[in-house]
């Protein structure tokens, strides 16, 4: 059986089998080298403010500086960072790499609940903070052990006084991000010895159990994944020429390494969107960019394509599209060419993979409905109930093996015992099938996950936090198709003995705990749940209830 069939097709389109991993010591100094390589470019638009990477280079020196200084923080720390895609968000991750510290990335739009927990489990006493997103802290910062609470306006970094929300009067001695780089800027960074096996990243996914786990990545991870992509890629990573928009959230992995640290280390000029939702500026901030290069997941493609302005972009520059995150639809792929003249380059990945296992290569010229080859260096398997490999053509639980696949879970040892097969390969829950060529098509997934805009919602947190709602005896949660989000999520429950209780009142319920990505689209009440002999639910047996 031929276990690497895409070995094949590298040969014949000129791909290397494997990348350098150790390319650079660490990924602070890749990112020094390009500050300095490209140091007059533009690196990041936002709110019409511009950034050289001489100055990204400057201020991002001048916040490690502060941390070490003014902080305390050592190589190891856990710093959380809770922004939108603001122009903050760059320099404030180079200055946490620069300081040694590990960045926590955290979604802005988090409940307390799921705040808490993160803050928690990674034991970060630091968070950088959107303004708009301190209602949310002040509800649990003491609980979840943060000491010290750096804020961010959207303006900050550029000196422009943009309109921000204001910092939650309870967080009192608050510190502002502006006033740490002002200050930063006359103390002196100490260089902190970085190797591929220190960590750099803390990224959240979610968890079976209902808690999100850390996925501990290493400067060697992220290093890797850059190299891999790039070398897959090589046409469209060209050196000091590239200008990418950047609308998904840079906390989100994809973004953070093919949007920033793959871009950013090859001199790309890039547009930050803080708020995607606001299609009409999204839309003209295309329109100004003249860009060469675009990442999404499928429902942001289907938003712009629907927009009444999309066609008075010009998209004669652009050529790379790539999506990942959740599938992308041929029809929506088909569309976006006939506006753009590229189709949509699919990949695919996880937070646990840094995160790209798969791309469709330069040589592929059409969309394929596969999420492409395995990138250079990486070994997947596919492997069947027993854990063995299946036949070439057959489905199996695509487990993954390469530079880019993480150590573990943070503080998980029972997780980490689970999420991989005795021999190393990462058990990533999806099933798939290779074609004769070696590209990967992911057919269905083994775990319950649903998949709602690339973001990963698990059903026993939904359930857990539905169980919570006064008259839900008991309930279930699947993923079923939506036109907008790809899957949306349906709950299913049966009320407790006497209850009145209504889906608006469940969703209302939910909603107060959780990211609204996560809340229950349509709520159903059955009178009783599927179960096995042993009493487990049959989520599967929900999927045929109205």
């Amino acid at each position: 059986m031929n276990t690497k069939p895409w070995l094949a097709t590298y040969r014949e389109n000129g791909i290397a089998e494997s990348v350098n991993a150790d390319a650079y010591p660490s990924v602070v100094h890749m990112l020094d080298e390009a500050m300095q390589r490209y140091a007059e470019r533009t690196a990041f638009h936002s709110f019409g403010q511009r950034l050289t990477f001489a100055e990204v280079d400057r201020l991002s020196g001048a916040f490690a500086a502060w941390l070490q200084q003014r902080l305390g923080v050592k190589k190891g720390d856990r710093i959380a960072v809770m922004l939108p895609n603001l122009m903050a968000f760059p320099v404030a991750c180079i200055g946490i790499l620069r300081a040694g510290a590990v960045q926590v990335n955290v979604n802005p739009l988090y409940t307390p609940r799921e705040l808490e927990h993160q803050l928690k489990d990674s034991g970060s006493e630091i968070i950088v903070i959107f303004n708009g997103s301190t209602p949310t802290l002040a509800e649990v910062a003491t609980k979840a052990g943060i000491k010290t609470v750096i804020t961010v306006a959207p303006g900050d970094a550029t000196g422009a006084a943009l309109p921000s929300p204001p910092v939650d009067a309870r967080l009192v001695g608050s510190l502002a991000f502006a006033d740490a780089l002002r200050e930063g800027a006359s103390l002196t960074r100490t260089p902190v010895a970085l190797t591929g096996d220190d960590l750099i990243f803390l990224q959240y996914t979610g968890g079976t159990t209902g808690l999100s786990k850390g996925a501990a990545l290493s400067h060697r991870n992220l290093v890797a994944n850059v190299e891999q992509f790039k070398a897959t890629m090589p046409s469209a990573v060209r050196p000091g020429q590239e200008v990418i928009v950047t609308a998904i959230p840079l906390y989100h992995i994809f973004a953070l390494m093919v949007n920033f640290l793959t871009y950013f280390s090859a001199g790309a000029e890039s547009w930050l969107v803080a708020n995607p939702r606001d299609m009409d500026g999204f839309v003209e901030t295309l329109k100004q960019s003249k860009l060469t290069v675009f990442m999404g997941v499928n429902t942001l493609y289907a938003g712009l394509v629907m927009h009444p302005k999309i066609r008075e972009v010009d998209f004669s520059h652009l050529h790379l599209a790539g999506g990942g995150g959740a599938a992308v639809v041929g029809a929506t792929s088909a569309k976006w060419k006939e506006i753009t003249g590229q189709f949509i380059r699919e990949g695919y990945g996880l937070s646990e993979t840094s995160p790209v296992l798969s791309f469709n290569p330069a040589s592929i010229q059409s969309f394929s409905g596969t999420t492409g080859l395995p990138l250079p260096g990486t070994d997947i398997r596919l492997l069947d109930d027993a854990g063995v490999e299946v036949p070439l053509g057959q489905s199996g639980e695509v487990c993954a093996k390469g530079p880019q696949v993480m150590r573990g879970y943070w503080n998980q040892p029972e997780a980490n015992a689970a999420a991989f097969t005795p021999d190393g390969y990462f058990k990533t829950g999806d099933v798939g099938v290779f074609d004769d060529k070696g590209f990967l098509k992911i057919v269905d997934r083994k775990k319950d996950m649903v998949l709602v805009s690339g973001f990963n919602v698990y059903p026993n947190e939904v359930e857990a936090v539905a169980t919570a709602c006064p008259g839900v005896g008991e309930c279930a949660c699947i993923g079923v198709p939506d036109d907008k989000t790809g899957e949306a999520v349906k709950l299913f429950v049966v009320k407790a003995p006497g209850a009145t209780l209504t889906a608006d009142e469940v969703i209302a319920h939910c909603r107060k705990e959780m990211t609204a990505y996560k809340v229950p689209k349509t709520v159903v009440f059955l009178d009783a749940l599927p179960k096995s002999t042993v009493g487990k639910i049959l989520r599967r047996d929900l999927r045929s209830v109205g």
